[in-house]
């Protein structure tokens, strides 16, 4: 049995990573991981959460859940931006921890952001179908239910062809490469942010002062609605918003001087993306009650649109339709890198760690374009809005205690970082109970999937991963 746990707990080399990843062309610099982050950030959550949450679970004091959120994720992003700096290989939280505390712990990580990516693909796509409908609707055109939701035997929906051609579509332009990809990325960020900045200035003018009253509602008893437990249920529902930065580590070994870069990227989207979240939330709910929101997945459109602003919501939706594919180039990139991580270590087939003629690991690109394609077409959006969160919290719950392992080797056989997670040691514990109070808010629904996801990880684990993996045959030669 010791032998058994000693293995668990078996370290990758960090050589091995940064001989292996020297495949991969450096070809990011601060400007597009910025872009990447922000791509993920001020996208489908910005265009679609707020009313929803409002809702659900906040009324009026949505911004409060986007604190929150921020709050968390801040801590959580010093933590991210310190390792991405030590350690600046592919797979984000997968690589890390398999360095500091062992193998089994780096797949239980990454089999987590594995879930978050999947599942945050398919929400995008089905945001993004939202909009694309939403916007067709106003001229009067509409699609059957059984080709325009996910499938809900209720309401005869069974498939979103919308969200299955936008999940095509970014795997087509993935497979073209990296750097074509972040110029896109950049042009669609700067349309995005002028055109959300065009809704600031036009939903300042509807605002009326009585949709603030009461700006916390009190708490329904028995509900994850009002009070502070609606304002917690609602900061676990958004916290997907915050998954940009997660996105942008996954690519740490694409980014040029990543010891620089990754820090700026992570930190600089963080703190752009919630000025943007919470004043964008707090004038929507200022344009019409709260309860008004309820199940609509394109509410700053729709919130236009009532207001007689018919010209600025078309153009948002058209907007948010074309920009919310830099959402989707950002973690749909992030997760081909994630397979290719477990490819190349061996845990999954040796085929998703290779790399074709151009540099690109197209194959693992291919496997998650499949599977996000069946995910997105299937769910439908409220359903996975509740689900995103809950792979992003247990990764930063990890890589939030990773400092204490990472700390105590930096200057030794790993490189002292250009940047540092401060406070320490106090702050990495903060920031994973603070991410652990924000998990224990997400409803049951989120949490016994999680624990499914985690239970057919291990068996993937035991049964080919701990037999097949690189480290094994290191340990055996």
């Amino acid at each position: 049995m010791s032998k058994f746990i000693k293995r668990l707990f078996l370290k990758q080399d960090p050589a091995f990573y940064q001989d292996k990843d020297s495949h991969l062309k450096p070809s990011l610099t601060t400007k597009d991981l910025l872009g990447l982050g922000l791509g993920m950030v001020i996208g489908t959550a910005l265009f679609t959460l707020p009313g929803i949450v409002a809702a659900d679970h906040t009324g009026p004091a949505v911004p409060l859940a986007f604190i929150l959120g921020a709050i968390g994720a801040g801590m959580a992003s010093f933590a991210y931006a310190e390792t991405a700096s030590v350690l600046p290989f592919a797979g984000s939280a997968f690589t890390w921890i398999n360095v500091l505390f062992g193998e089994f712990f780096g797949w239980l990580a990454g089999w987590a952001l594995l879930a978050e990516y999947f599942i945050s693909i398919a929400f995008v796509a089905s945001g993004w179908s939202a909009y694309v409908q939403g916007f067709i609707g106003s001229f009067g055109f509409k699609l059957p239910i059984s080709i325009s939701t996910g499938f809900n035997p209720k309401t005869g929906g069974f498939i979103d062809l919308f969200a299955a051609f936008a999940v095509l579509i970014v795997g087509f332009v993935l497979s073209k490469g990296i750097s074509q990809v972040s110029r896109i990325e950049n042009f669609l960020v700067v349309i995005k942010l002028t055109v959300v900045i065009l809704f600031i200035v036009v939903g300042l003018t509807s605002i009326h002062a009585q949709n603030y009253v009461p700006f916390i509602p009190a708490h329904k008893v028995g509900t994850s609605f009002g009070g502070f437990p609606g304002i917690l249920a609602g900061a676990a529902q958004i916290f997907l918003a915050y998954v940009g930065f997660d996105a942008i580590s996954a690519n740490t070994a694409e980014a040029k001087d990543p010891e620089k870069t990754m820090p700026r990227g992570i930190i600089g989207t963080l703190l752009i993306g919630t000025i943007f979240f919470v004043v964008v939330s707090l004038i929507l709910v200022g344009m019409f009650k709260y309860n008004l929101y309820e199940g609509n997945a394109e509410p700053a459109a729709w919130a236009l649109r009532k207001s007689g602003h018919f010209v600025t919501a078309n153009l948002l939706s058209i907007v948010a339709i074309v920009g919310m594919f830099a959402a989707l180039i950002g973690i749909h990139l992030a997760s081909s890198r994630l397979v290719y991580a477990f490819g190349r270590d061996g845990l999954l087939p040796v085929f998703l760690g290779k790399v074709n003629q151009k540099h690109l690991p197209n194959n693992a690109l291919v496997i998650v374009t499949i599977a996000a394609l069946i995910v997105a077409s299937v769910f439908p959006f409220t359903f996975l809005a509740n689900l995103v969160s809950a792979g992003t919290l247990i990764a930063f719950i990890m890589v939030s205690l990773g400092i204490y392992a990472l700390r105590p080797r930096e200057g030794k056989d790993l490189p002292l970082p250009k940047f540092r997670m401060p406070f320490y040691p106090i702050l990495p514990c903060v920031s994973a109970a603070f991410s652990t109070m924000i998990f224990w808010g997400l409803n049951i629904d989120a949490k016994l999937l999680m624990l499914g996801w985690f239970v057919i990880g291990m068996l993937i684990y035991f049964v080919y991963g701990i037999k097949h993996s690189k480290l094994s045959k290191k340990t055996t030669k």
